[in-house]
């Protein structure tokens, strides 16, 4: 907004707003002052809405009944510091920052409604998998389909001609694109399903520790705008992304600034989630966290490099996977308790050591990633 308003204007004080760079810096720290400044007072009134009410998940270890009194919901202030700082330093003319705030907050607008009926019927099952699934692939063709897709009438009218927008091919770490450049064609709608859909369920399975999915995130997050920066960047005339081989994004400088908002507004919910966690955020934060993290995977065209980018993420998610699968066919469990952190703490880990060291081997795969965009 503020570089619509002013970027383009004449005063020398605002042409600091035409370069990405500053938007980036100003989007991240806009958004941990936000968090960090009313994150008390909105924690206080969290408490003070839902005293009595227990937050605790069934399904964890019972070291954690202790954490009965933390609030929920913290999400929304992290949520909102994240689109304050997009809508006042992205540019808004472009289809991709919508197609993020709409992943983002429309996934946590499911999020909410999960934890809405979790804490007004007091229990822990909120809404029903297979209703977040629908709504969540509801969100994703509206966007698909509203956004990047060309609808032109067809000669043998009333038909339409339909042309996906969005570059169907896919790219690999590793890989420079004169190798490995399949399309997809419209089969590249079902495949972003999963890595947006997936991705989203797997932060959420990941949400069971003080500061675990969060910290997570905010790495994540730091490395999608490392690639956003890289994929649409010229210095003097020196294209980066062909250098480095990868897919260029137009735009992917906008996408940059979102990735920064949401590192920001992370950082300040750490502040408060941290453990002891003083408030959980709760599916509003998990579900639209994972959608956030989910769509720079697609729009800076990276599907495949968020397997190493999200790699604490997916493990979460195989864990469960494997674990019921495990039960159901040969009637015994790999884990002690699924996701795979729950594993961890019944074998003794203290819950800070398990953050921590899960967090290490966050930042080990965000970095081979990152070794990958020079290695192609």
């Amino acid at each position: 907004m503020l570089y619509l308003l002013l970027g383009a204007g004449d005063h020398p004080f605002f042409n600091v707003l035409r370069y990405p760079s500053f938007r980036i810096l100003a989007a991240g720290l806009v958004a941990l002052v936000v968090g960090i400044v009313f994150g008390a007072p909105y924690i206080a009134w969290l408490r003070f809405q839902q005293k009595g009410i227990s937050n605790v998940r069934e399904d964890t270890p019972d070291t954690h009944q202790r954490k009965r009194e933390t609030p929920t919901l913290g999400g929304g202030l992290l949520l909102a510091a994240f689109t304050l700082a997009v809508f006042l330093f992205a540019d808004l003319r472009s289809l991709r920052v919508w197609a993020l705030l709409i992943f983002t907050l429309g996934f946590g607008g499911i999020g909410f409604a999960d934890d809405w009926l979790k804490l007004s019927k007091r229990n822990s099952k909120g809404l029903p998998g297979r209703l977040k699934i629908a709504w969540q692939t509801a969100i994703y063709f509206a966007v698909i389909f509203g956004l990047f897709t060309e609808w032109t009438a067809h000669a043998s009218f009333p038909f339409l001609h339909a042309r996906l927008l969005i570059d169907s091919a896919l790219t690999a770490p590793f890989v420079p694109l004169r190798h490995f450049h399949p399309h997809l064609g419209w089969w590249y709608v079902a495949f972003g399903w999963i890595v947006i859909v997936g991705t989203s369920h797997a932060v959420n399975l990941a949400d069971g520790l003080d500061g675990l999915a969060m910290g997570t995130v905010t790495i994540s997050a730091t490395v999608w705008l490392a690639l956003s920066y890289v994929a649409s960047v010229t210095i003097r005339g020196f294209d980066l992304a062909r250098y480095l081989g990868v897919a260029s994004v137009p735009g992917g400088q906008e996408l940059a600034v979102g990735a920064a908002a949401l590192v920001g507004a992370g950082i300040a919910f750490l502040w408060f989630n941290s453990n002891p966690a003083s408030v959980f955020m709760g599916d509003i934060g998990s579900l639209a966290l994972g959608g956030a993290l989910g769509a720079f995977a697609l729009l800076t065209k990276n599907e495949l490099e968020s397997t190493l980018v999200h790699a604490l993420f997916l493990v979460e998610a195989l864990s469960v996977i494997f674990q019921v699968a495990s039960f159901k066919w040969r009637g015994k469990r790999i884990f002690k308790m699924a996701p795979i952190h729950h594993h961890f703490e019944l074998l003794g880990w203290p819950e800070q050591k398990v953050v921590v060291r899960f967090w290490i081997l966050s930042i080990l795969a965000a970095g081979v990633a990152l070794a990958s965009l020079k290695l192609r």
